[in-house]
């Protein structure tokens, strides 16, 4: 009997939305046609700078691909506009030493990434449409990469720069989340790398009168189990505890404002009264969890889940009377119809 194919990698939940994730709003640069650039260089024999217009004027085709995002959504059979980086690397031609290509954006805080350029070359196409219509700016505009078989991490917004360089070097979110380098969705597990603490650090850390010495956009704590955890200091802004396992954990009332909790197993948590505004709760799991009165207003909700299974009969919803969450972001199409009500 011919078994049915996969579709969905690991861990991912299917949408037919576009979420938004990541930075959201490029400098003004990014958007000023007449000055904006894309440069080739670093190991090429021939490097490049192309206006808007010139880059526009290529011939551009439809690339049919599947979407898979480190948050956990994934949207099938997505059609994007654009043309093969190959293209363009033929014209720069790449020197012989030439073993990675880093992408550098137009972006207030740099980001940039890099692959192997054999993969690049492979499967990187620079795009400038979605759907037959141009890109929008939240989502790259005037022009992104796109490299479907990593990671949506892997593929940047508002390109500016693409380099030719002998050794790799970690890109923004690399750097500073610890995202996998390679970043194949396939694997399950190429998420992020290992930034779990010894077993001493996280005793001091679940035992903790005060976390501010955990506190911060770099002290980022992954993989940690916190089962049962009931922290002591009640203040958990600004924390990063990404991939951890915070099942039953008693967090009722606790201040979240900012905290990152994406990809955490958080079912049948305690979160009844607590502030989670503007919290990073991505691909997390609150099946049975306790939101009463929670707040997560401002939040962001890609892939979150607030139930297992089919709508039409959950199992493990989360309790949700009097949950707030105006003007969340990203929350799928079925996890929406529950948190309204069905």
């Amino acid at each position: 009997m011919t078994q049915p194919k996969i579709l969905l990698p690991p861990g991912q939940s299917e949408t037919k939305k576009f979420p938004l994730v990541g930075e959201k709003t490029p400098p003004p640069q990014a958007l000023d046609p007449a000055n904006w650039r894309l440069l080739v260089g670093g190991l090429v024999r021939r490097p490049l700078s192309l206006t808007l217009d010139e880059v526009m004027a290529r011939p551009s085709r439809q690339r049919q691909v599947d979407i898979h995002c480190v948050t956990g959504w994934s949207q099938l059979a997505m059609t994007f506009s654009g043309f093969p980086l190959s293209e363009l690397l033929q014209e720069a031609g790449a020197e012989p030493q030439a073993r990675f290509v880093r992408f550098v954006a137009y972006s207030p805080r740099h980001h940039d990434t890099s692959l192997p350029l054999p993969l690049a070359l492979e499967d990187t196409w620079l795009v400038h449409g979605f759907d037959g219509a141009p890109l929008t700016p939240e989502h790259g505009f005037p022009l992104r990469t796109l490299t479907p078989s990593r990671y949506f991490f892997k593929s940047l917004k508002w390109l500016h720069r693409i380099e030719l360089v002998a050794e790799d070097a970690l890109g923004y979110w690399e750097r500073e989340s610890s995202y996998h380098n390679v970043g194949d969705p396939w694997p399950g597990d190429q998420r992020f790398t290992s930034g779990s603490l010894r077993p001493e650090k996280v005793e001091k850390l679940v035992q903790a009168e005060s976390l501010n010495a955990f506190r911060g956009a770099k002290k980022i704590l992954i993989g940690l189990d916190l089962r049962h955890w009931s922290p002591k200091d009640r203040d958990l802004r600004q924390l990063h505890l990404k991939q951890c396992d915070l099942r039953h954990a008693d967090l009722s009332a606790v201040d979240l404002r900012h905290a990152n909790l994406s990809l955490c197993d958080l079912r049948f948590a305690d979160l009844s009264h607590a502030d989670l505004r503007q919290a990073d709760i991505e691909g997390a799991d609150l099946s049975g969890a306790d939101l009463r009165h929670a707040d997560l207003r401002q939040a962001l909700l890609s892939a979150t889940r607030f139930f297992t299974g089919d709508l039409a009969a959950p199992r493990d919803p989360a309790k949700i009377d009097h949950l707030r969450f105006e003007e969340a972001s990203g929350i799928l199409e079925d996890q929406e119809r529950f948190l309204l009500g069905g």
